[in-house]
């Protein structure tokens, strides 16, 4: 049987294929952090035949049934495709608005509703679980062991032991289930606070601490502060969603797939139960990417951006592999390392990247955005613990290569291009420089004004000519470089500003460009 259909990599039949979905969303603000650029859009344009092929080829190679997939651009959808079914028997078409389970996925949803409360000012994170669960008081792996923490559970280093594939069966679970565990005692494979270790019981506790607050179990209260007000389609029970659009889950065994029993939503659904479509999952994408760059702006009224930054940052050290390779063999170092609710990946060439994976009997998927760039990509399939993650990234990389994207440039402060014109007029002679106010008190005792001169006019001459001066480019608001550009070469200047206001020059670099 022929599942996923081959596709000739055509460009103007690819481009007929894809879905461009419109964002007519009244919510338009949550989504939208900057002006799309037209022409980082058309350059992606351009890759969508070759990424299209590739998540086909993973499809077929990984015996996947159906699949549907999202492209993101500053906060916007721009390409959303499928392929396949979402229920074999009936044959029904896999579509970007297929609801497909999520699985670990959801954890983001749990956690931004744990942070929310905490801004609200109804919890802390880093204050004791038995608060809310009395039987988790003095349990730990040592006798010595702190208290378990809110955010220990929202980072997986609460001491409990990685449970997968278990905790994936405990999904319809009570309240009342969860409890009893606890009573009986938790078996814990490390010391809290001190590892990473990844946990479904410790995201299904805070599931069990949102009902505890608020009176109301968390799949509500996540239906009425995130789902709602992003106007998401999504649900916790599959009883509840029609047949038609429904992704049902599948093995492949024996050279066939085998239909997984759906379970019913329950206390564990707070770790993995989720339910929702590409189009509905990339508008709480484009939230977190809303949250970049960090401004002035009024605020939306889901969630703080600080507080979605917040989410972002590796608050616990996963890994590190010397060893990862792209898709094209060249070898890029990675470090990874756990946010809220939240995956935190850098690879060797400094590109962030913020998402999560799920992956339950029968479903895989993953999602990434990288914030500098302003991208995300998608990807749901119902095929058991597909390995979304490895061709999301493969995906990630193609478009950053063939589209030829580049970071986001940081709009330099008025200061740091304050400061740029100042020292451009004082070089290379630095006459008067010691007189005039640019720079800190510690510069003249770090750099003596003989070998500054000396260093400067040396630079100066072999450049020769200065015909042009570019614009000062930020690396923060306090600290950049800029390029001089002269008839025979190059000369690149940086310089760091002090925490004084306003902030003067405290170190200076100049070199010649190769």
């Amino acid at each position: 049987m022929l599942i996923v259909k081959k596709y000739i990599v055509i460009i103007a039949c690819c481009f007929v294929s894809l879905q461009l979905v419109a964002q007519n969303n009244p919510n338009a603000q949550y989504r939208t952090p900057v002006f799309l650029d037209s022409m980082r859009a058309q350059k992606i344009k351009a890759v969508m035949p070759v990424v299209r092929k590739m998540y086909n080829d993973f499809a077929l190679t990984n015996h996947i049934p159906g699949y549907a997939f999202g492209i993101l651009l500053d906060g916007k959808l721009l390409f959303a495709g499928s392929d396949g079914y979402s229920d074999i028997a009936n044959k029904i078409p896999a579509t970007t608005q297929s609801m497909f389970r999520i699985a670990s996925m959801s954890k983001s949803f749990t956690a931004m509703a744990i942070v929310q409360l905490r801004d609200a000012g109804k919890l802390q994170l880093d204050e004791p679980v038995s608060t809310y669960i009395p039987a988790l008081k003095n349990q730990g792996l040592t006798k010595d062991a702190a208290e378990i923490t809110i955010r220990q559970l929202l980072t997986h280093s609460a001491g409990f032991p990685e449970d997968n594939p278990w905790g994936d069966r405990q999904l319809a679970d009570t309240d009342e289930e969860l409890i009893e565990l606890f009573k009986k005692g938790i078996s814990f494979s490390n010391v809290n606070g001190t590892n990473y270790e990844y946990s479904n019981v410790g995201f299904a506790t805070l599931g069990y601490i949102i009902k505890k607050i608020t009176g109301i179990p968390y799949g509500e209260y996540i239906r009425q502060h995130i789902w709602k007000p992003l106007n998401m389609q999504a649900e916790w029970e599959y009883s509840k969603i029609t047949p038609n659009i429904l992704a049902k889950g599948y093995r492949w065994i024996n050279n066939d797939w085998q239909e997984e029993v759906l379970l019913h939503d329950g206390i564990y659904g707070a770790m993995g139960g989720m339910i929702t479509s590409i189009e509905s999952f990339s508008k709480y994408m484009a939230l977190h990417q809303y949250a970049w760059p960090a401004r002035n702006n009024a605020e939306n009224n889901i969630i703080k951006r600080s507080s979605l930054r917040e989410m972002h940052q590796p608050w616990r050290f996963n890994s590190l592999n010397p060893s990862f390779k792209y898709t094209n063999g060249r070898i890029c170092p990675t470090s990874t390392g756990y946010g809220y609710g939240l995956a935190i990946l850098r690879d060797c060439e400094n590109k962030l990247m913020v998402g999560h994976s799920g992956g339950l009997p029968g479903f895989g998927s993953n999602w990434r955005i990288l914030p500098d760039y302003g991208i995300g990509v998608l990807f749901l399939a119902n095929n058991t613990y597909a390995p979304a993650a490895a061709i999301n990234l493969s995906v990630i990389d193609t478009l950053i290569t063939l589209a030829e994207l580049t970071p986001i440039t940081i709009l330099a402060s008025s200061i740091l291009t304050k400061r740029k014109n100042e020292l451009v007029k004082l070089l290379p002679n630095f006459t008067l420089a010691e007189t005039a106010g640019i720079f800190a008190e510690n510069f003249f005792a770090d750099y003596l004004i003989q070998s500054l001169q000396a260093e400067a006019k040396a630079i100066y001459s072999a450049a020769g000519k200065i015909i042009s001066v570019d614009e000062v480019i930020a690396e923060n608001q306090l600290r950049g470089y800029f390029i001089l550009h002269g008839v025979q070469k190059n000369i690149k200047i940086s310089f760091t500003l002090t925490p004084e206001n306003p902030g003067l020059i405290q170190e200076y670099h100049i070199s010649l460009m190769k």
